[in-house]
């Protein structure tokens, strides 16, 4: 039998094919969406996390101390606050001794009732010939956190 082709069925034939294409692209256009849909969520993840993270640093405070020089044999230990919220009951120990900082001018400022962000506090250090270069102090503190913060740190001369 002879195949005969009308108008009919090559406009058929066409139609097929374009539905054919039509249904292919419809299939690659879900699964980029399900991609951008995926990476969307990833991000909104990461934003959930930073701002509980943000959230998290503003009630915390960050205490650190380190040694100025004032000029011939003249120090300070400037102990602060770079930390979103304000430290409260701040005092410091000395885990090694402490033979370089004045015990009267310690006694007179600390425990310090609150730290705000980006305030320092001053202690008079008293250096000579036999005195360590490096200070072994303990911070201690509370703030919106926690009641009982600690961070060692290591200044020196």
């Amino acid at each position: 039998m002879p195949i005969s082709s009308s108008f009919g069925d090559v406009v058929a034939g066409i139609a097929l094919i374009l539905s054919g294409y039509a249904t292919w692209r419809t299939i690659k256009f879900n699964e980029r969406q399900k991609s951008l849909i995926e990476s969307q969520k990833r991000l909104n993840n990461l934003l959930l996390e930073k701002g509980e993270s943000e959230a998290l640093d503003a009630r915390k405070a960050d205490l650190g101390a380190t040694f100025i020089r004032l000029g011939n044999n003249k120090h300070r230990l400037k102990i602060w606050n770079k930390g979103k919220a304000p430290a409260r009951d701040v005092r410091i120990k000395f885990p090694d001794g402490n033979d370089l900082l004045i015990d009267s001018d310690i006694s007179e400022k600390f425990p310090l009732e609150i730290l705000e962000q980006y305030q320092w506090v001053e202690l008079i250090a008293a250096a000579h010939m036999g005195t360590k270069q490096k200070l072994t102090l303990r911070l201690i503190w509370a703030d919106d956190f926690s009641e009982n913060n600690e961070k060692t740190v290591y200044p020196t001369l």
